[in-house]
C-alpha cells in the first residue's frame, strides 16, 4: 500500500464512514454510532509492547469513557483471530476491527513511512481520531501517549 498520510482527515472534517468486523464477528459501522462520541484508534499490531500498553490504558479507563458517552474502537491490520486472542488475553471490552486489506486504514490516511532507529519502513502510524456526535473530527492525536491515552481523550472532549 502506498503512503496514505496525505489523505489523513483533519479536525473539522467529516469522519470517513466505514464498516468492519471485530473479534467474535461483531460488525461495526461508524454511521450507526451517530449521536455518540467516538475514539477511533489505529495501532500497528496486536500484543506488542506499545499497543498492549495503549489498549490496557483504554481498558482501565473504559468505564469512565462510557460514562461520558464515548465509544472506543481499535483498528489494526491484524485479522479477527489475532484480535480475539489479544482482546481475550487482556480482557479488552471494546471492539478491535480487523483491517488486513487496509481499507479503513487508507480512508484515515494512517499508513506511511515510519522511521525506527534510523531504519525507514512502511507501516501503520499510531493515531487516534476523536469524532463528535455529528460525525465530525474534533481532534487528531498523531502521537498518542499510550500510558495516558484515556486522560488525553477526556481532556480533548473537554470532560477531564
Amino acid at each position: 500500500m502506498a503512503d496514505s498520510t496525505t489523505n489523513m482527515p483533519q479536525k473539522g472534517e467529516a469522519a470517513p464512514d466505514f464498516e468492519g468486523s471485530a473479534q467474535g464477528g461483531q460488525r461495526v459501522r461508524l454511521g450507526d454510532l451517530r449521536g455518540r462520541k467516538v475514539a477511533l484508534y489505529f495501532y500497528p499490531k496486536d500484543d506488542t509492547p506499545g499497543c498492549t500498553t495503549q489498549a490496557c490504558n483504554l481498558r482501565d479507563g473504559h468505564q469512565a469513557l462510557l460514562n461520558e458517552g464515548i465509544v472506543v474502537i481499535g483498528v489494526s491490520p491484524d485479522d479477527e483471530a489475532s484480535h480475539a486472542k489479544f482482546a481475550g488475553k487482556y480482557d479488552l471490552p471494546f471492539p478491535l476491527l480487523a483491517d488486513p486489506d487496509k481499507d479503513i486504514i487508507g480512508r484515515y490516511g494512517v499508513w506511511g513511512e515510519k522511521n525506527l532507529y534510523g531504519k525507514k519502513t512502511m507501516g501503520l502510524k499510531r493515531t487516534t481520531f476523536l469524532i463528535d456526535e455529528e460525525g465530525c473530527i474534533v481532534h487528531v492525536f498523531k502521537r498518542p501517549k499510550v500510558l495516558n491515552h484515556t486522560r488525553e481523550i477526556m481532556e480533548k472532549f473537554n470532560l477531564a
